[in-house]
């Protein structure tokens, strides 16, 4: 797939990023005014501050997105599902979880699937959308294919690469991988080291819908500058 998008498409698949420990208020009030000034999807956060980015958007039609099980993944199911449902009451309208990395190593599927669907199925409760994030670098292609195989099944809204924290961070061989086994029936977000357009083009080149990245504001400028060389 050729990238033909306008500014505006671009910048509708980037989920705008601020996931560092050290964040302060200020760094949100700057995350949600670039967000809503860019036209950019979501703001991805851990949820500690959704209420004040859900506050900060309110007049917004940017989302608010909450990082569940960050960035390890190594919460039980049920942690997880109260995280969802805590960040959804206080205003999160999409969901960016980590899978149990540790329980897909030692090929307990079961449980990833147990743990997908519940996560899944809390937010379908209240119609908000759901990604699951792999970490791709620490798992072999077989691995990558079985989560993506249960996600088929589950249907979460998107399949993610990975969380910026790992090891290495999105590959257009990755997506490519990712998008073969789910098909339509699931999209794919890229995340991590996705820090200018040639790397975003790549990328959604390869079928990815949704970019995670905390350099949104240049990826757009630069393509800002390319469209109008044109």
């Amino acid at each position: 797939m050729t990238v033909q998008l306008s500014v505006t498409e671009l910048a509708n698949m980037v989920d705008h990023t601020l996931l560092k420990a050290d964040a302060q208020k200020s760094g949100f009030e700057k995350l949600c005014q670039e967000a809503d000034e860019y036209g950019f999807k979501m703001v991805a956060i851990n949820s500690a501050p959704v209420s004040l980015c859900s506050e900060l958007l309110k007049e917004s039609p940017v989302h608010v997105g909450a990082a569940i099980g960050f960035p390890l993944g190594q919460t039980t199911i049920a942690t997880k599902v109260f995280e969802v449902k805590d960040a959804i009451k206080n205003g999160a309208d999409e969901i960016d979880y980590v899978i149990n990395i540790g329980e897909l190593k030692a090929g307990n599927i079961s449980y990833i699937e147990q743990e997908m669907t519940e996560i899944v199925a809390a937010c379908r409760t209240k119609h908000i959308l759901s990604k699951v994030i792999l970490e791709n670098c620490y798992l072999t292609d077989e691995e990558k294919i079985s989560v993506c195989e249960i996600a088929k099944r589950v249907k979460p809204d998107f399949v993610k690469t990975s969380t910026g924290f790992g090891t290495d961070g999105a590959t257009v061989e990755d997506v490519k991988l990712m998008k073969e086994v789910v098909g339509a029936e699931v999209k794919v977000k890229a995340a991590g080291g996705i820090r200018d357009f040639a790397a975003a083009k790549a990328m959604i080149e390869a079928g990815a819908e949704r970019l995670g990245t905390s350099s949104g504001i240049q990826i757009i400028n630069e393509y800002k500058s390319m469209v109008k060389e044109a």
